[in-house]
């Protein structure tokens, strides 16, 4: 391979690398991509001594290498504040699980019917799934997911003779769909 396939392969596995990281610091993946960051690290360690002459391609080279420098340290950082147990996302898990263990009822909020717990749900999945995948979440609204789900809840049941349908949240190419699953 040439320098320029090289830089493409190292850009698309780096970002492969950055979606993979935030789906493990999200509960999503269970095991920490390190096979994946061996591979990025050795492409950024290929043309450290040189070998590179075009001018653009040394710029693109480096550039990528900082991204990469930048994300490995801020990933030692979570990593870090994970096994140290300060790390907020794992602090809420936590009280979670101490709630359950100790029996105690959780708070109780309004009761919602199922649709708008389902909604609910589904909105806040919507929103870590698009921040894992480097996406804005200025102007989404539970009402956009509401009405998005509405709108497809009765089409589906007609189509698949169904009662109930299930919506979830999937990361698909990168981006993140709400996918509906008929229930008999």
């Amino acid at each position: 391979m040439g320098v320029a396939e090289d830089l493409d392969q190292f850009e698309q596995l780096l970002g492969e690398l950055i979606i993979k990281y935030e789906q493990y610091f999200l509960g999503i993946e269970k095991r920490e991509p390190l096979r994946l960051f061996g591979q990025v690290e050795r492409l950024s360690m290929r043309f450290l001594s040189g070998g590179i002459t075009n001018s653009s391609q040394k710029f693109r080279y480096n550039c990528l290498v900082a991204r990469f420098t930048t994300y490995r340290q801020y990933w030692t950082r979570i990593i870090r504040l994970i096994e140290e147990g300060k790390y907020h996302r794992d602090r809420f898990k936590m009280k979670i699980h101490e709630r359950e263990k100790n029996l105690e009822p959780a708070p109780q909020t309004e009761h919602k019917q199922p649709v708008a717990q389902e909604i609910d749900r589904v909105y806040h999945q919507y929103l870590a799934a698009r921040t894992a995948c480097h996406l804005p979440v200025e102007g989404i609204s539970p009402e956009m997911i509401s009405a998005a789900i509405d709108k497809q809840r009765p089409l589906i049941m007609e189509r698949y003779h169904c009662r109930e349908v299930e919506f979830r949240v999937v990361i698909e190419d990168g981006k993140p769909k709400i996918k509906a699953r008929p229930i008999a």
